[in-house]
């Protein structure tokens, strides 16, 4: 049995559980960071040297880094559809989820960090505008690549799309006005319809310490899924 170690909410973990739920595998969650802690038990110390989320074990093996994770399970699991069987489109793949780490995730999160992780009247209107205008000036570099094609390698969902898609989420829904990204959008509406991205993607942030208090409190009760 596959098991995930981390939070369903956090940012990293996300994309791991999405991807899992994309390939239909059986899995256990074990709910870890933050209040759940274990993180600093010798038993995950096995599994993570650096007690952080999230990591899994397949069996006997043990891997940790959130894209590593998404490729090895979608070779695993989805060799020929979500890992691209063709050496270039894999290539093509591998671009786009490290240019998602490296270019995108940044500026996105710290935007979600300023607006929906900070109370209305502590919010800095300048720092968020100037994260806004990076992250759509990374965002307009997808939009023009999504030009001619439905997904970020094509005509089909493949790995690529499950960290954009993380990051995409995020940027669509925190309050700020965004300037346009038709292609963008138009692929992020096709995520949107996808069962496994509705459910484990598109979930309720939380804007204020109760919000979070009452999330950690509901994934505990849903224990193991």
């Amino acid at each position: 049995m596959l098991e995930i170690w981390g939070r369903p909410y956090s940012s990293n973990v996300i994309p791991v559980i999405w991807t899992a739920n994309e390939l239909g595998l059986d899995y256990t969650l074990q709910l870890a960071g933050g209040s759940f802690g274990k993180l600093d038990t010798e038993m995950y110390l096995q599994i993570n040297p650096n007690r952080m989320i999230p990591a899994i074990r397949d069996g006997d093996f043990a891997l940790w880094e959130s894209l590593a994770i998404v490729r090895y399970l979608c070779d695993r699991y989805g060799a020929g559809t979500l890992s691209p069987s063709d050496i270039q489109t894999r290539a093509i793949a591998d671009q786009w989820m490290e240019w998602s780490a490296s270019r995108a995730f940044g500026p996105v999160i710290y935007l979600f960090f300023a607006t929906v992780r900070t109370q209305p009247d502590q919010r800095d209107p300048e720092k968020i505008a100037k994260l806004r205008d990076e992250a759509h000036e990374a965002l307009t570099i997808l939009n023009q690549h999504l030009a001619d094609k439905a997904y970020v390698c094509g005509d089909s969902f493949t790995m690529a799309d499950i960290p954009l898609g993380c990051v995409a989420y995020r940027y669509f829904n925190v309050e700020v006005a965004r300037p346009p990204l038709p292609n963008v959008e138009a692929w992020y509406q096709r995520l949107a319809e996808r069962p496994a991205y509705q459910d484990h993607v598109m979930r309720h942030f939380g804007t204020n310490p109760d919000e979070w208090a009452a999330l950690e409190k509901a994934c505990s009760s849903e224990g193991a899924l």
